[in-house]
């Protein structure tokens, strides 16, 4: 007979088997270009911390001035008594630089996915989803009720033809992300909103990797694309990227917000943010205002970056963002990879099944804000000794 005991040491022997175990590196130090790790210094190229932020003195010091003032916890869910002041000029600060009406905090991007999707949708409805959607999407759209289907990689055609078989059947949302978070390339936004229009579907974005990065003035994926509200009704972001904190929200009509707010249970039931978290979010955006250099300096490093890998024949995946994949195929060498550039004190995650598709794992390099010319050209010296090896 079977045990959970044994189901368990089955699926961890299985994992390794496989050449899909996990583990976890224990980082010694703030985030950054370098970081401490076993007592040595690091290369770090694995971080999504895009601007430089997560540590930066003015972020520490207001959310070391808002914990004084408003403690560590906040105590209960929003809408029990953990609604702080903070959190409401979060939330007021995100509507206005996306151009919304409202903006709704969720303690992570996950919780933020599944909880629009459960909320918004039920049995009779339609969800489609890009098939390279994140795992809070996909899981989101599953655990809806709503019939789900999956169209192929950024083709609107294929999304067109599914919109037609259902149209006038049910409520039609498409879910996407605007940049796609292993594969860093960007969704044709423009023409999943016209295809969206034209067939009475609404269009959700999760920007979590494009949001502070793209755009003019770093409102992401949607700003770079030119979408109004109306063109693309519910924009989800986190905070724990670009922005160097942790946490995500929710931007959208007042009816979007004042519905999820009554119905979405990923929020109801859920202790809000701390609000010196809060705080400190709202100094990492007006540092995001202040400080356009950021986004130029990281687009001139990943011009630097796939410029040197194409001159070293290093298979780049085609991303113009901050994430850079390099495929390497089987998962045993992405893993060896990774193992050899560890030795050369470079800090790079190899990324496999199941987070990416069979045959296609790869090192998700990420650049940031913080690293300098230096630091890129000796991650690419490093990638083309470790990649003839």
């Amino acid at each position: 007979m079977e045990t959970l005991q044994g189901r368990l040491r089955e699926q961890i022997a299985q994992r390794r088997e496989a050449g899909l175990y996990r583990s976890r590196s224990t980082i010694e130090s703030p985030q950054g270009p370098q970081v401490k790790l076993a007592g040595a210094t690091y290369l770090n190229f694995c971080s999504n911390d895009y601007l430089g932020l997560a540590a930066h003195p003015r972020v520490v010091e207001r959310f070391q001035h808002a914990a004084q003032r408003y403690g560590v916890g906040s105590g209960a869910s929003h809408l029990v008594c953990g609604h702080l002041v903070p959190h409401h000029e979060l939330e007021e600060a995100l509507a206005e630089f996306t151009g919304r009406d409202r903006a709704l905090l969720f303690s992570s991007g996950y919780m933020a996915n599944v909880g629009v999707l459960t909320a918004l949708l039920r049995r009779g409805d339609y969800v489609f989803e890009d098939r390279l959607n994140h795992a809070s999407l996909l899981d989101g759209g599953l655990a809806s009720g709503a019939t789900f289907a999956r169209y192929a990689h950024g083709d609107c055609d294929d999304l067109r033809d599914r919109l037609v078989r259902t149209e006038g059947k049910g409520v039609q949302l498409v879910a996407v992300d605007g940049v796609f978070s292993m594969d860093g390339d960007e969704a044709p936004l423009a023409a999943l909103a016209a295809t969206c229009a034209a067939h009475n579907a609404c269009l959700m974005v999760d920007d979590a990797h494009g949001f502070g990065v793209l755009g003019a003035s770093g409102a992401g994926s949607l700003e770079k694309a030119g979408l109004s509200a109306e063109q693309a009704p519910i924009l989800m972001a986190t905070l724990g990227k670009a922005l160097g904190t942790a946490g995500a929200f929710v931007a959208g009509s007042d009816e979007l917000i004042e519905a999820l707010i009554q119905t979405s249970r990923n929020y109801i039931y859920t202790t809000a943010l701390p609000p010196a978290l809060a705080s400190a979010t709202l100094e990492s955006l007006v540092l995001l205002r202040e400080e356009a250099w950021r986004r130029e300096h990281l687009q001139a490093l990943i011009k630097r970056f796939r410029v040197g890998a194409q001159q070293l024949d290093l298979p780049l995946m085609d991303s113009t963002s901050a994430i850079q994949p390099l495929l390497v195929c089987e998962a045993d060498k992405a893993v060896e990879l990774s193992r050899q550039l560890a030795k050369r004190y470079v800090l790079i995650s190899a990324i496999r099944p199941p987070t990416v598709p069979r045959n296609t794992s790869r090192l998700r390099i990420t650049l940031t804000a913080a690293h300098d010319e230096q630091q890129v050209d000796q991650l690419l010296s490093h990638l083309a000794d470790c990649w003839r090896h």
